[in-house]
């Protein structure tokens, strides 16, 4: 890995500290260099490699450099004391190993440990989804909130939840809501179970089901589209996907109290089309439960990185006053 740029090599600028923030996605690898109030000086997004596993510390070293090169070319000065990484799947943050990533192809990966050698920064790796709820509670519409559920839909379905102001980690196993069985009579899901939330309520569950409904093809946000046209196709499938949403944020409200619901992902970009539904269909089928406020994320898909960006800052605190 290029050594930062020191104060030395631009001496007419400031160093700023920053840490070095990566979100390896399925597709996407978003990263950004982040100084402490939680500002981005610079910010990249690559393709993520099929093959990520097999050299993940590699990966991740070349796109801090092109980060780095990016805050040079662009007069900053900075010097870099950590760096973040979150990912999908199943994650002991504690440990910094990715136990499982179908999708990325990994299991037990020391993903820390590859990253630190790689990088020589001082690394700690996150869920991508519980990161991004600390970043919501920090930048977004969390923000003074104590019990809290991130719900991102998306091609799956994950959550992430914050009770008593602690987001649950359950040793990496907690949040996984797009694998709660909401229907007995649904479709079998890819994990074994059948009638999960995620075959039922995300983005390409809701496109999958149009295309079987009517025989025509259609992305989830065009389902949204005619649904706000009043479309009875459209109407009948986005109905469902509400209802099994519901029983589950409801179940979740129930079993822990949460009083804030974050909707994020690509469906609900759709906005209230999405949401309005939502919220009357949990209000339906609330008894004794404190009514949860049902709001759209703030950060969108920065959540992630700005989340890996905060769990680095406070590693880098953490490390300072142990020192």
């Amino acid at each position: 890995m290029t050594p930062a740029p020191s104060a030395s090599s631009v001496p007419s600028v400031p160093s700023v500290r920053v840490v070095a923030a990566v979100d390896i996605g399925g597709t996407l690898t978003k990263a950004a260099l982040v100084d402490e109030g939680l500002l981005e000086v610079t910010r990249v997004s690559v393709p993520t490699p099929p093959d990520v596993a097999h050299d993940l510390g590699a990966h991740v070293s070349a796109v801090v450099d092109r980060l780095l090169v990016g805050a040079t070319a662009a007069g900053r000065a900075v010097e870099a004391v950590g760096c973040g990484v979150v990912v999908p799947g199943l994650v002991d943050e504690r440990a910094g190993v990715g136990l499982l990533s179908v999708n990325l192809g990994w299991r037990d990966l020391p993903i820390g440990d590859l990253v630190g050698v790689a990088t020589g920064l001082p690394t700690v790796v996150g869920h991508d989804v519980r990161a991004g709820l600390v970043a919501e509670t920090r930048l977004g519409a969390a923000r003074g909130a104590r019990h809290a559920l991130f719900v991102p839909l998306g091609t799956g379905i994950a959550g992430a939840l914050m009770v008593d102001g602690h987001v649950l980690t359950g040793g990496g196993w907690a949040g996984e809501l797009g694998h709660v069985p909401v229907d007995p009579d649904g479709p079998p899901c890819p994990c074994g179970a059948t009638g999960c939330l995620e075959v039922l309520a995300s983005a390409s569950a809701v496109s999958r089901a149009y295309r079987e409904r009517t025989g025509r093809p259609a992305e989830a946000r065009e389902v949204a589209a005619r649904v706000e046209a009043g479309e009875p196709d459209a109407v009948a499938v986005w109905s469902v996907a509400v209802s099994a949403l519901a029983r589950a944020v409801l179940a979740t409200v129930t079993i822990t109290g949460v009083d804030l619901v974050l909707v994020g992902g690509g469906l609900a970009q759709s906005g209230e089309t999405l949401l309005a539904p939502l919220r009357r269909e949990i209000d339906a089928r609330r008894t004794f439960q404190r009514p949860p406020r049902v709001v759209h994320a703030a950060l969108g898909d920065r959540a992630g990185c700005l989340g890996a960006a905060c769990l680095a800052w406070d590693a880098a605190r953490s490390a300072v006053a142990v020192g």
